[in-house]
């Protein structure tokens, strides 16, 4: 018998089974890090974007973790001011691509399949890893909790078939600091839609003391154990076809903590509240 969703999600949770060894880009001309499992030829790999006021290193356990399950895990640590250009951290998410397929890491025994790359990001990086998406054909693409950038990620969605997800904290999913419905209502190929439950957007950041002083609230565990769980599963079916973790591709999948959104119907429910909002205020102007 196969495990349950439930049990698989739990699972996911939890560090894997492989030991994790941390690198330096930075001697590869790039600036930031990456996490590999201690062995192992023909990986699949993941670059990873940052948020705004954040770094590689706020997101530490998350590639730890990916790295635990056999998945290298590699993250840009450039465009962290106030005033960040999205289109150079979407280049250095290719350029981090680029060094993961192209050098030996470790000892020299550890490699990357070509075929078996995907672009992560969160906030802000989500954004930047689907730019760099529209550039660039990959296996998956995974948008934590996006936040607008500029050029838009919905403006450049429908010319990217890759599989996504799309991750929403389901406190925040309607705010100006999300646009995770219309980049899923746009996304030109598969898209899933799931938004966590008591998440807010910037839940997985570890150690987020400039935000915090800017009342962007606390780090969220939970929300992080989640997340981490999700993407793990989704990136290891995707990348490399592991039916196991079928349910976590899957846009009719039922999956715990998680509600499917479906970016369509909420369209249409904005579309009819606007439509109904000038016949308000008819019958409010015929009342005074």
């Amino acid at each position: 018998m196969s495990p349950s969703v439930k049990s698989l999600l739990s699972t996911l949770t939890t560090r894997g089974p492989q030991d994790v060894l941390r690198g330096n880009l930075g001697i590869a001309g790039q600036p930031g890090v990456v996490y590999t499992p201690a062995k192992g030829l023909n990986l699949p790999a993941v670059a990873f974007g940052h948020g705004w006021l954040t770094g590689a290193g706020n997101y530490r356990r998350l590639l730890e973790h990916l790295a635990s399950w056999g998945i290298v895990a590699a993250a840009p640590d450039t465009e962290r001011g106030p005033i960040p250009s999205h289109l150079n951290l979407a280049s250095d998410l290719l350029t981090t691509l680029d060094i993961c397929t192209g050098v030996r890491l470790g000892g020299g025994d550890i490699s990357v399949h070509p075929d078996r790359l995907a672009l992560v990001g969160h906030a802000m990086g989500a954004g930047a890893a689907v730019i760099a998406a529209s550039q660039r054909e990959v296996a998956a693409v995974a948008a934590l909790y996006p936040a607008p950038t500029a050029p838009s990620g919905e403006a450049l969605a429908p010319n990217i078939d890759t599989p996504a997800l799309i991750l929403a904290g389901a406190s925040d999913i309607d705010s100006v600091s999300s646009n995770a419905i219309p980049l899923a209502a746009a996304w030109g190929g598969p898209a899933i839609l799931r938004s966590v439950e008591k998440a807010s957007h910037n839940g997985i950041v570890e150690g987020r003391r400039a935000l915090s002083a800017l009342g962007a609230g606390k780090h969220e565990p939970k929300t992080e154990r989640i997340t981490r769980a999700l993407l793990t599963g989704f990136l290891l079916h995707t990348l490399l076809g592991d039916k196991t973790y079928k349910p976590f591709a899957d846009p009719e999948a039922i999956l715990p903590h998680t509600t499917l959104v479906d970016p369509e119907a909420v369209d249409e429910e904005e579309t009819d509240e606007a439509q109904k909002l000038p016949i308000l205020q008819l019958v409010q102007a015929l009342r005074k």
